[in-house]
Formats: structure tokens, sequence, C-alpha cells
């Protein structure tokens, strides 16, 4: 019996001793538009944690590759699918913790006034992991 609470005590010490992996996640949205009198000019960012970073063999360099495709929600909760999206790649001697992703675009006269919703998917092309994450956009003059 002895024998078995130890074993059992050992393998839950392991355990939790164990290198834990960061959930990959995206955080600290925001989305603002400024009037361009006749059309809107739209930044948008988003923070990303836990993806995979690869060590370059010749650098020594911690490098990871994130891509980022922004949807648009319109008011009447019809959907611009694709409206921005980019690949960003980081480099850094150090691991990275987390990194901001940044999306810009222009609104034309034919967006009306109201409340949209901007829709970050983001996946990491080192290990194949999305996450999505979404804010409002008010458009007002």
């Amino acid at each position: 019996m002895k024998k078995l609470i130890s074993l059992i005590l050992t393998l839950l010490l392991i355990n939790s001793c164990g290198k834990k992996e960061d959930k990959f996640e995206a955080f600290s949205t925001e989305a603002f538009a400024y009037d361009l009198g006749g059309s809107w000019e739209v930044n948008a960012t988003v923070r990303i944690k836990g993806f995979n970073q690869i060590i370059d063999k010749e650098t020594g360099n911690y490098a990871a590759t994130i891509s980022l495709i922004v949807d648009l929600v319109k008011p009447d909760s019809s959907v611009e699918a694709g409206k921005f999206s980019y690949v960003h790649t980081e480099t850094s001697k150090e691991k990275i913790s987390d990194v901001g992703l940044e999306a810009q675009f222009v609104l034309d006269s034919t967006y009306q006034e109201g409340i949209y919703k901007i829709v970050f998917h983001i996946k990491d092309a080192n290990s194949d992991q999305h996450t999505s994450i979404e804010t409002d956009l008010e458009l007002n003059k």
C-alpha cells in the first residue's frame, strides 16, 4: 500500500512540475475610425500570446509567424469576409511573450453610421492553431 501511495505521489509531482504551455489566445482588442470627410479610416488592434516559436539555427533568434484575417460585420448583420489580411513575422533574441497585430483599412461613403463588429481570425503558422476574437466599431460623425 505504501508503494502505491508513493508511486501516485511521485506521478502527481512529475505531472505538476511538467512544462506548461501557454494557451494560444487573443486579447486586448481595440477599434476606432477617423472620419475623413466622405470615407472612414479604420484602425484595429489585437494582442496575442501562446504562439509557437521556432529558433533560427543560423542566428539563434526566436521567430513567430502569425496570419491575420479581419472580417467586418455590418449593422444589418451582413459580413464582409477578408476585409483585411496579412502575415506578421516577429523575431527576437529572447523568447517572445506576446505580439500586437494591427489592421488598417478605408471604408468609403457607402458605409452608414452605426455599430459594426471587427472579427479577428488569427492563425499561428508554426503550429496551425487558430483563435478568433471580436470587438465593436462605431461609425458616427
